[in-house]
């Protein structure tokens, strides 16, 4: 091995706040422990110095979005061993909507459970200068399997005119008021989207919201006009919260309503009858309401039904003419090609864009325990973005941003991990390895980064440790994520014909953001 490690004059912020860890009995790695008076926080970049680079690292063993500023290089020292990574920013892809997780009731629970110091804190590791800044929020219309208990914005059965809509508690105690918090810590434009998982069960054929059901009668019918209607009042009762949305999707996971005995909220929907609904009745809904500029998704299912239902429903130009995206779950992934569904997807339907809207570990098909300290998990997250960003998605949204010590509250038991995890009793909070990893792209590619060209040349290196991204920034900064899942180091060398090379050494098991402005 001829590289060396990252050479020239190196420095780290003095503001930011380091990680204290804490290793779990039976778990291996750490987690970062915070409370109400410390927490870890991140360095800012701002400005990228000129000959310069900065650098930022967490790895399974140590560090925990470090930063570093080092000087760039003439020539390359990669020769026998490593990768050259040659950047082409002219080579230009998809623009970037941003990153996030979702105000699910679990989430904002367990987050008001919390003193109000460890509040906030846990607010600006997600939304701050000091943290990761998300841009993109997701909310469950009324009750998801990750909430005490089933219930609706209108229980009152036969009430087609929904003259008894109204939010519930966990909105107005819970969502809505952490919402507010997480976008009043932000100096960045937060996305917020909802997506229903069942209509109130006295509206649906199995008079109830899990199971096998969907909504009584076809597209156009009233049942399908009144739950139009519950969209624009959802709607329009945050925006009386002065709760903004920007964007909508059609129905959670359509498919599971399919399936008997279903354990929580769910409905059904086959393409044919997303896609008339949408033409007959949601979309005409939102634009008599004055909402035709909100960002109307389909699909919100798995990426295995890639293209044929975006085939079915943006095929058709009166529904096609209301949607703005397709998006897509990550959890059964790994069954599929993922990344030649989302290309053929893409090259059928470009002007659609492509938003992963909901992953977690824990769920169905995973281990369902909180897996304290897991890097393999965090490698998981990563390994996830670059594949599918790199195939013309334009953002990844987490699952809750937030569980307890068990991975709840979930009304049907149905526990999962999460990047942050909460101990009320203790007044702490933990920072997962995931948190980190999403954290080296949700606060560096800023929505309206631009994916460019990327070509890797490895020497000696196995392909399938090494995985990478770059992005343009707004402000004409150029930003590479690079993830090493090997168990040894790698000397990695990046080339811009703009400013030369960047010689470094990716530490094992270690994911890098590297920024330079030309």
């Amino acid at each position: 091995m001829t590289a060396r490690a990252l050479s020239g004059l190196s420095h780290c912020s003095p503001s930011a706040k380091p990680c204290v860890p804490k290793t779990f009995p039976g778990f291996q790695g750490f987690v970062c422990v915070c409370n109400a008076t410390y927490c870890d926080t991140v360095a800012n970049y701002n400005p990228v110095p000129r000959d310069q680079f900065v650098v930022y690292t967490s790895s399974n063993a140590s560090d925990r979005l470090r930063q570093q500023v080092f000087s760039t290089s003439k020539q390359s020292n990669v020769t026998d061993f490593g990768a050259v990574l040659s950047v082409n920013i002219s080579l230009r892809f998809q623009s970037v909507l941003g990153f996030g997780g979702a105000f699910t009731d679990a989430a904002t629970i367990n987050i008001r459970n919390l003193s109000t110091g460890a509040q906030e804190l846990l607010l600006k590791s997600y939304y701050s200068q000091d943290g990761i800044e998300y841009t993109i929020g997701r909310i469950p219309m009324a009750s998801c399997d990750f909430s005490t208990h089933e219930y609706s914005y209108d229980d009152h059965s036969g009430d087609l005119g929904l003259l008894n809509f109204s939010l519930a508690k966990e909105d107005l105690v819970f969502k809505i008021p952490v919402i507010k918090s997480a976008m009043g810590l932000s100096s960045r434009t937060v996305k917020l989207f909802g997506s229903p998982w069942s209509a109130p069960g006295w509206m649906k054929t199995d008079g109830h919201m899990n199971g096998k059901g969907q909504l009584i009668g076809q597209p156009g019918g009233k049942y399908f006009k009144t739950w139009a209607q519950y969209f624009v009042r959802f709607v329009q009762e945050y925006a009386k919260q002065n709760v903004s949305l920007w964007g909508l999707t059609v129905q959670n996971e359509p498919m599971d309503g399919l399936i008997g005995n279903f354990s929580f909220q769910a409905m059904y929907y086959s393409a044919s009858m997303e896609r008339d609904f949408v033409k007959l009745d949601l979309g005409p809904a939102l634009e008599a309401a004055g909402f035709q500029d909100l960002k109307l998704m389909m699909m919100d299912d798995q990426s295995f039904k890639l293209p044929s239902w975006p085939q079915t429903i943006l095929g058709d130009k009166d529904s096609e003419k209301y949607l703005s995206g397709i998006a897509v779950h990550w959890y059964l992934d790994r069954y599929t090609p993922v990344g030649l569904k989302l290309s053929e997807t893409h090259s059928l339907f470009p002007n659609h864009f492509m938003l992963y809207s909901e992953a977690c570990y824990g769920a169905a098909f995973s281990d369902g325990r909180v897996d304290f300290g897991s890097w393999s998990r965090g490698e998981g997250y990563s390994q996830s973005i670059i594949n599918v960003m790199n195939h013309w998605v334009t953002g990844w949204v987490d699952w809750n941003l937030v569980l307890n010590l068990q991975g709840g509250p979930n009304w049907v038991h149905g526990h999962a991990d999460s990047p942050i995890i909460v101990d009320a009793a203790q007044d702490i909070f933990y920072k997962q390895p995931m948190y980190y990893h999403l954290g080296h792209f949700s606060k560096f590619i800023v929505p309206g980064s631009v994916r460019v060209g990327l070509s890797v040349n490895n020497k000696g290196v196995d392909i399938k440790n090494l995985h990478s991204i770059a992005f343009s920034l707004p402000d004409g900064s150029t930003t590479v994520v690079i993830l090493n899942t090997a168990d040894i180091p790698l000397p990695v060398s990046l080339h811009d014909p703009a400013v030369g090379y960047i010689n470094a050494q990716i530490p094992a098991r270690a994911i890098q953001t590297y920024l330079w402005k030309p």
